[in-house]
């Protein structure tokens, strides 16, 4: 059974309906697009396969909901170990945001879908992760969250107070206008890009660290690099990593509601991410993807 068999039935408008809240919360809990579209699909299945049954589901929110952070729960729980193995830094699959895409549509802020809050949010159990987002990003009361978990009400307010605890102290802090991020974004990939040291440099807050995530697959510095010097060499004498990516040409993007960029090959395709942070007027952080089995699921440059 496919999604093509429910597509302009009753079950059908309800996929359409919920699809974006769906992906929403599976893609911040497993940190994939790949991953969190088949789990929105196994859940909508599922659901088709009740209605056909004859169960009567009186919420499809509260249903798809719980099926959806179910099945995330088990991803994630499965993912531990690959993740354990993995090669080099990991970082979430970069969602691009500005292009009015549908997950940003149920997100209170756009720091919720940000790369270094997705990181931080590894943090935590699978089900901590579930109580967290279902509480602090989607407003769910106790009573729905423990139903969907499996718990009790008061276990779960323990658990997002511990969840809470745990992630404010290292909760990114982000430019708080917009604009000012943008600005400065274009100032800095300008700067790398155009080989300006001094300019780079100013940009750098004094204790940036940069990340690479190529999963063993692509380019990419092995470890996390850190200090102003040294990132700034590092962004400097990229251009041998950038032949051995086969960038071609770049442009500006929002990436996970934060600023970024995304570079092509010679064919279109996309062979680099770079998301970075922004707070008082310096990139804190730097996050770069270049592991194409997280770059898939993006567009290819069109002429």
């Amino acid at each position: 059974m496919s999604l093509r068999s429910i597509e302009g039935s009753g079950v059908g408008e309800t996929y359409e309906e919920l699809r974006p809240l769906m992906f929403s919360i599976a893609y911040r809990m497993v940190g994939s697009v790949t991953d969190a579209e088949d789990i929105v699909q196994g859940a909508m299945l599922r659901f088709h396969r009740e209605s056909q049954e004859g169960t009567l589901i009186e919420s499809p929110k509260a249903y798809l909901s719980a099926i959806t952070t179910r099945l995330a729960i088990d991803h994630l729980r499965s993912a531990r170990v690959r993740r354990e193995r993995y090669v080099g830094s990991w970082l979430p699959e970069p969602l691009l945001t500005d292009e009015a895409d549908e997950v940003a549509l149920h997100a209170e802020t756009a720091d919720s879908l940000s790369l270094a809050f997705l990181v931080l949010l590894e943090s935590l159990t699978p089900v901590e992760r579930a109580v967290f987002l279902l509480r602090e990003v989607f407003e769910y009361d106790y009573e729905e969250i423990a139903t969907i978990v499996g718990k009790s009400e008061e276990n779960c307010r323990q658990l997002a107070v511990r969840a809470r605890r745990q992630l404010e102290e290292k909760k990114p802090r982000f430019e708080a206008s917009g604009r000012r991020r943008q600005e400065l974004a274009a100032r800095f990939f300008a700067a790398a890009s155009e080989g300006d040291t001094e300019g780079l440099i100013g940009l750098l807050a004094a204790d940036v660290v940069a990340y690479a995530d190529g999963g063993g697959k692509a380019t990419a510095f092995p470890r996390p690099v850190f200090g102003r010097d040294r990132v700034a060499r590092l962004l400097l004498g990229s251009r041998e990593r950038a032949e051995r990516l086969r960038v071609s040409s770049f442009r500006l993007a929002e990436v996970n509601g934060q600023p970024g960029a995304l570079f092509f090959d010679p064919e279109g395709r996309v062979v680099l991410v770079i998301s970075v942070d922004i707070a008082d007027d310096q990139v804190q952080t730097v996050r770069a993807v270049s592991n194409p089995e997280k770059l898939r699921h993006l567009r290819p440059a069109t002429s």
